[in-house]
């Protein structure tokens, strides 16, 4: 059901515990990808595909924007103060996300020389794009989407960003390179507008970005499915036409990628138009599956663990990363603090993928244990 905007019908101001749970899973998955214990392979289904195909850690970082656009379905259409209170809050939210994930790849703001001195990290070899940065600018656009056109007008958008996407990297990419890391589109933008000083090279070592410019256009569309999926549920509630509506949208989502991948590849790190479709098929078919059980059947158990993380997700993302860093400034030996733990601990107790991951799982509950005191003292950080 598509409601134009003005309509009378109203959305319902109640808390959907399902939406809470998606937000938290996600984080909680987010970190454990991020945080793989050293010493051995992480598991195959838990690493980033190389470039095209499809992996659980290539549905983190999509799943996060979904959840963005869900939480934006809870903002209040007419913010009291008028357009010019809406504007700042929007541009006040989406500077300090930018501006937080920029500093966070700057930090700790010094480096070390191969003769052990430390030295200033210099502002010209420091990334500008990133995980926070592309979320800021998702919902920088969003946020003003959603207020100023309808939902029908929202759908539209979305197919004509997935399709014109599509048409630049074809037509604007290096001939017979269009998909590829270094010759697409988004790369050589980044190049001209970022600078290749500026630009992620931890990616095999060449200037490539995952998190470019270019590809946020795509990603902006998980974003806003998010939102329509969001309002879709508050207005026609906790029944089965929402679970079975949101399950039918999403396998033809799904069957839609497929198809369209026998030209355009699925590739997270290009984040291709078949790519949003896909993971947006997931994410709407998993969270029909968590309203169904949480909502209608009330199968709350392990909710509140989840929860913790949905309460306070972008800080305890943000407290996950710079922890890390510092972490790693200290060494035991040769080996950097996280290193020796992985190795000298978890690699001990169960060698192979399986200690990396039980060194990922206890990283992780360090920061869930720092989401539980905010949430025991009722302290919610919005970044």
């Amino acid at each position: 059901m598509v409601v134009a905007e003005g309509s009378p019908v109203a959305l319902k101001r109640e808390r959907f515990l399902s939406l809470d749970v998606f937000r938290g899973l996600t984080v909680f998955l987010m970190i454990i990808v991020n945080t793989p214990g050293p010493g051995a392979d992480f598991y195959p289904f838990l690493t980033h595909a190389p470039l095209y195909g499809f992996t659980l850690a290539d549905l983190v970082f999509p799943s996060f924007l979904f959840a963005v656009g869900n939480s934006l379905s809870f903002s209040r259409k007419n913010e009291p103060g008028g357009e010019a209170k809406l504007w700042a809050k929007i541009l006040k939210r989406t500077v300090l996300l930018f501006g937080l994930g920029y500093l966070m790849y700057w930090f700790p703001f010094v480096k070390q020389l191969p003769d052990g001195h430390w030295v200033a990290k210099p502002f010209s070899d420091t990334r500008i794009m990133g995980v926070l940065q592309r979320i800021a600018l998702c919902y920088g656009l969003a946020a003003l989407l959603v207020h100023y056109v309808s939902e029908r007008t929202l759908v539209i958008i979305s197919a004509a960003l997935l399709v014109g996407y599509w048409a630049v990297l074809y037509f604007f990419g290096e001939p017979g390179q269009e998909f590829t890391k270094t010759g697409n589109a988004g790369t050589l933008l980044d190049r001209w507008v970022l600078g290749t000083n500026h630009m992620y090279k931890r990616d095999g070592g060449v200037p490539f970005d995952p998190e470019g410019l270019l590809g946020t256009l795509p990603a902006l569309v998980n974003v806003l499915v998010g939102y329509l999926a969001g309002t879709f549920i508050r207005r026609t509630g906790k029944n089965f036409e929402s679970v079975a509506k949101l399950l039918m949208v999403g396998a033809l989502l799904l069957l839609t990628a497929q198809a369209w991948n026998l030209v355009f590849p699925i590739a997270k790190k290009l984040w291709t138009s078949p790519f949003a479709l896909h993971t947006l098929g997931i994410d709407l078919m998993g969270l029909a599956l968590l309203l169904y059980a949480i909502e209608m059947r009330g199968w709350t158990w392990g909710t509140a663990f989840f929860n913790v993380f949905g309460k306070n997700p972008l800080f305890i993302y943000l407290f996950s990363e710079i922890l890390v860093i510092s972490i790693n400034l200290l060494h035991i030996g040769p080996l950097r603090v996280y290193d020796w733990i992985g190795i000298h601990l978890f690699q001990t107790i169960a060698p192979g993928p399986f200690g990396s991951l039980l060194c990922a799982v206890a990283y992780t509950l360090v920061c869930w244990l720092v989401g539980w005191v905010l949430d025991r003292r009722r302290i919610y950080i919005r970044l």
